[in-house]
């Protein structure tokens, strides 16, 4: 028989493929946004080429950076994926200012949906009382993107991997989430859809709900 875990006083939430996803895969686009500066390329192969350069990519995370050199380093990571992204096509190079439209694309919340069952839960936990955090692999695009989706309305910190200075299945975003929280790590559960979730909340000492979506 398995112990039931008292009930939460906090939920950490991962955002990408938790509360949000995207309207369109990744490669359409990319090739979409190509096409306006003179590259004409297959959306499948730029798909592929984004998949395998996201996993094989190093932690999203810089420690110790701020401000203008924390953005920077940022877009240069991005940039760095976008271009193997689109070799993988056959492009012969990434046009610099097509790394910073499609970096730039991500930022508006026109690239992306929220969930029907989270759009009307969060408001639910809110009013539960449950203290809410974001934690999630991304960068400082997050918290506006959040905004324009109005999700951060109901949120009291939200904890980003590149500012950060770890990223997931690193124990050290859920504890700086924590901290944010004036919770302990007994008190909360996190909410996330992918291996990286299960293992970083488990490295904090975090009962982990494991989100699976089509």
């Amino acid at each position: 028989m398995v112990p039931s875990l008292p009930a939460p006083q906090g939920l950490l939430l991962d955002a990408m493929g938790t509360l949000i996803g995207l309207r369109e895969p990744v490669g359409r686009t990319y090739a979409r946004l190509a096409e306006d500066h003179g590259l004409r390329l297959d959306p499948q192969l730029v798909e592929q080429g984004f998949r395998q350069a996201y996993r094989q990519a190093p932690p999203l995370a810089f420690p110790g950076l701020a401000g203008a050199e924390l953005r920077q380093a940022e877009m240069a990571w991005w940039s760095a994926r976008i271009r193997s992204s689109l070799a993988a096509a056959g492009a012969a190079a990434l046009p610099e200012p097509l790394g910073a439209a499609l970096f730039n694309h991500y930022a508006e919340a026109s690239a992306w949906r929220v969930y029907s069952d989270v759009a009307s839960q969060l408001p639910r936990w809110w009013q539960r009382g449950l203290k809410l955090a974001v934690v999630s692999n991304f960068d400082s695009r997050l918290p506006g993107l959040l905004e324009q989706l109005g999700l951060a309305r109901w949120l009291s910190a939200m904890v980003v991997s590149s500012s950060a200075g770890a990223a997931k299945p690193d124990p050290a975003p859920f504890q700086l989430a924590l901290a944010q929280l004036q919770l302990e790590a007994g008190q909360v559960w996190h909410v996330g859809d992918s291996a990286e979730d299960v293992a970083g909340a488990t490295a904090a000492g975090l009962p982990c709900i494991q989100v699976r979506r089509r």
